[in-house]
């Protein structure tokens, strides 16, 4: 076991493994997420749920959740055009649809809550897009990708390392 100094002189222990695997050591808050993020995901298009997924952990620069949510959008057949204009989709506009761009809009402010709040007009724009229960999933699922940003961050997930391809 490594153990470093805090600024206050007191040791703090470090295990050699690394972080703590968040799954393992808080089973019910893990399986609580799981769910959470299954009934945001009810009734939604899978493009535009992996769309919200991928700005949000650009946004909050998860790598780990940036390969996963990337690579299930490729198996779900997202084009690598739109993949890669994800982060400059207002730059981009023609490669996503109002709806998406919406959404995009309101990911953006909803992850980066503390710079501004959600600005008006851009939930405005949403709710002309989507009705309200859709719109209530929308918003847990960025809820929901912020949390898992977090969770994968804290614990030095690291990408590529789930197995998936």
């Amino acid at each position: 076991m490594n153990t470093s100094s805090t600024p206050d002189g007191h040791g703090a222990a470090v295990a050699e493994k690394g972080r703590l695997d968040f799954g393992k050591s808080a089973p019910k808050v893990f399986r609580a997420l799981i769910g959470f993020d299954a009934a945001a995901r009810e009734g939604l298009d899978p493009a535009l749920v992996e769309l919200i997924q991928i700005r949000a952990s650009h946004l909050n620069h998860c790598a780990y959740c940036l390969h996963m949510h990337t690579g299930d959008a490729r198996k779900a057949g997202e084009s690598e055009d739109r993949l890669h204009m994800i982060a400059v989709w207002r730059e981009a506009r023609h490669f996503f649809t109002e709806r998406e761009q919406a959404a995009l809009a309101l990911t953006e402010a909803v992850t980066l809550v503390a710079d501004g709040g959600v600005p008006d007009e851009v939930y405005a724009q949403a709710a002309a897009q989507f009705g309200e229960e859709e719109l209530a999933h929308v918003l847990a699922l960025i809820f929901t990708i912020n949390t898992w940003n977090r969770v994968a961050l804290s614990t030095a997930k690291v990408a590529g390392a789930d197995g998936r391809r």
